[in-house]
């Protein structure tokens, strides 16, 4: 154990660090793993587990290029198999070559991943002690019909108590999910989402499932057994839980899966995006400014307003929103002005009779054809930049 024992992520000079920390990965696949997931191949990750000695060299090198002004988080992250299943000594040794640099505060906290029925009051003690303040819970699915058919070796209540512990003992947590796995169907990776949001996790991923050369999951594609989503479903099922996880205020950290050589090397089918979750925030735009124009038409020309950072969201990837608007309600033009004074997340349609607008959290109310716009006061032309399209 640690000569200073409680020993306790770090600050940065007093100041509260932002929620999106800076990430030292490292990967040890399959480590502490008590069977194969259906869908799984970390080696796509990593090819071999590093030692502890290795670990500590590549976290070494890693702060050398790190920022260290501002207020953003520096963390070690333990990813890839379940971090606490590993055994109680071979968890020591890993966290024992972090340990310098966050008695140093060259970085501020860790965190692990793993599974939720390895969590055991033992297991939290030693987390605690070295520092972890960090766990992020590889639920998955909270369909206990859909972890069975993905082989995961626990169920939806081993979540449920796992999060309860963890948040007894004042760890950050996240949850883990996927999408499309073997069982799943739009109606029940809702209800996962329902679920989630019951835990009250401090965040969430969600990953797509994909179909990995030398993963079990690869047979039954090849024979037919399973199908996975295809990437407009995938977009579909993710817009309606990603608007119900803003609703209910939970961060969402990350949707898809990080870009590498080696995932595409191995990715066999399956809807992979490098930027799914622009994909999703795109078309949740699309059906904002489909909203407004089916309200509001008239004329054969458009002007929409938005913040700067919303403009490539609704232009959507290669200008598609824009060509999809054109052809759906006939028109001739459509003109995009950015301006910093409406806030992310509204879009607003300049027509002759004033303006309308609409948040993006409205549309989690809206069914497919509902009325979304709100009509709001007719204001001085704004400073801003109108391109066309």
């Amino acid at each position: 154990m640690p000569e200073t024992s409680n020993l306790q992520p770090q600050t940065l000079s007093g100041t509260v660090l932002s929620m999106t920390p800076i990430i030292i990965p490292i990967f040890l696949p399959f480590l502490g793993c008590r069977q194969r997931c259906l869908f799984c191949n970390q080696r796509v990750s990593v090819e071999e587990v590093p030692s502890p000695p290795a670990v500590r060299n590549f976290i070494e090198d890693s702060i050398k290029g790190l920022p260290f002004s501002g207020a953003r988080e520096k963390q070690i992250a333990f990813y890839g198999g379940s971090f606490t299943a590993i055994g109680k000594e071979g968890q020591i040794r890993f966290l024992e070559a972090a340990r310098p640099f966050l008695i140093s505060g060259l970085i501020d906290s860790i965190r692990i991943s793993t599974r939720p029925d390895a969590l055991d009051e033992e297991t939290l003690s030693i987390l605690k002690e070295y520092g972890v303040k960090t766990v992020e819970i590889g639920a998955q699915s909270m369909i206990d019909e859909v972890l069975f058919l993905s082989q995961r070796g626990h169920c939806v209540a081993d979540i449920f108590s796992a999060t309860s512990r963890l948040k007894q003992c004042g760890f950050e947590i996240g949850l883990q999910l996927m999408i499309g796995l073997p069982g799943d169907t739009y109606e029940l990776f809702l209800e996962t989402i329902d679920r989630a949001i019951h835990l009250k996790p401090d965040f969430l991923r969600i990953h797509p499932t994909l179909v990995l050369r030398g993963a079990p999951l690869e047979i039954l594609w090849k024979i037919g057994r399973y199908v996975p989503l295809s990437l407009e479903e995938t977009i579909r099922w993710l817009k309606k839980g990603l608007l119900t996880l803003e609703k209910s205020g939970i961060r969402v950290a990350r949707i898809g899966l990080q870009p590498t050589q080696g995932l595409e090397k191995h990715l066999l089918a399956g809807p992979y995006h490098p930027a799914l979750h622009q994909c999703v925030d795109s078309e949740i735009a699309f059906e904002m400014a489909e909203h407004l124009l089916q309200n509001n038409s008239g004329g054969v020309r458009a002007l929409f307003l938005c913040n700067p950072k919303e403009v490539s969201n609704l232009r959507g990837q290669r200008n598609g929103n824009i060509l999809r608007l054109r052809d759906q309600f006939q028109l001739e033009e459509i003109a995009i002005q950015i301006t910093e004074e409406i806030e992310r997340g509204t879009l607003v349609l300049q027509n002759q009779r004033g303006r309308v607008s609409i948040h993006r959290r409205d549309l989690y109310h809206f069914d497919a054809h509902r009325v979304g716009a709100t009509s709001v006061a007719q204001s001085g032309n704004e400073d801003g930049t109108a391109t066309s399209f």
